[in-house]
């Protein structure tokens, strides 16, 4: 076998090296974004009456900044749950109410997102609307976060309701003084929905559906909520009056982490 020259084999070695290098230094490709499956759906493809204010999507909620995985401001929902709010809300149009989402589907970044803000103590700058009187470091062991939720399933939708004609609501200013989620409704934050004794999101025993605390035309409204939902086939958690999700859910056991942006059911028909 012929011997390359010393400077030939110098040569070829540096240009390895330089390709080696190049190659290391190279961005790796994206990986892309996961999609929604065919059965998910945008709500107000299916019902746009329906009000939607996604309050993750802004950072007027618990931790006070726009959560991971919102891209746009969507309820995005499994086609029978959507299916059952249009249906919902064909009634409460009748009796002069909308339907109001907060939130739909939560990709699992999202709550990841939670979980991470639920672990630093030193956060607390939405204390005093949301958690007044919960001590953070127990929001773990008192069940208002944990690891998995069922919105990462794609049939739970938090709601409230809005009498008609629906008034326009403020928007909130990110430093703008606070005030406890279960104060009387006048000095809450001003919402356009009926008065459900606290604000959504609220971390207090008075946001559980029947808080005997509860009572008057507070305890009417989340009735005729719940009465209305839980007859086509949504089941409320007690804990929380705006929390529903609808059964059977198509997927029980899968925890999805699509986006929330209508590019996430890009080729959905």
């Amino acid at each position: 076998m012929t011997r390359l020259p010393t400077v030939v084999r110098a040569l070829v070695t540096a240009v390895a090296a330089l390709l080696t290098a190049a190659t290391a230094s190279a961005p790796a490709q994206a990986e892309p974004e996961p999609k929604a499956p065919e059965d998910f759906v945008a709500l107000d493809s299916v019902d746009p009456t329906i009000i939607q204010e996604i309050r993750y999507f802004t950072p007027h909620n618990f931790v006070g900044e726009r959560i991971d995985g919102y891209r746009q401001p969507l309820c995005i929902l499994t086609r029978p749950a959507a299916r059952a709010l249009h249906t919902a809300q064909r009634e409460l149009l009748r009796r002069g109410y909308s339907l109001k989402v907060y939130d739909c589907y939560r990709p699992q970044r999202a709550v990841d997102h939670f979980v991470r803000w639920a672990e630093d103590p030193d956060d607390q700058k939405m204390k005093a609307e949301f958690y007044p009187n919960v001590d953070k470091t127990r929001l773990f062991a008192d069940g208002y976060i944990a690891g998995r939720s069922g919105h990462s399933r794609g049939s739970t939708v938090d709601l409230t309701l809005v009498e008609l004609p629906a008034r326009p609501t403020r928007p909130y200013r990110p430093g703008q003084p606070l005030t406890p989620c279960f104060a009387p409704e006048d000095e809450r934050f001003p919402d356009n929905s009926v008065d459900m004794g606290t604000g959504y999101d609220c971390f207090d025993p008075l946001s559980h559906t029947l808080d005997p605390r509860i009572q008057g035309t507070q305890r009417a409204h989340r009735l005729l909520l719940r009465t209305t939902l839980e007859d086509l086939g949504y089941v409320n958690l007690a804990e929380e009056w705006w929390h529903y999700t609808f059964k059977p859910e198509p997927h029980p056991d899968t925890y999805f982490d699509f986006p929330v942006s209508r590019a996430s059911l890009t080729g959905h028909r």
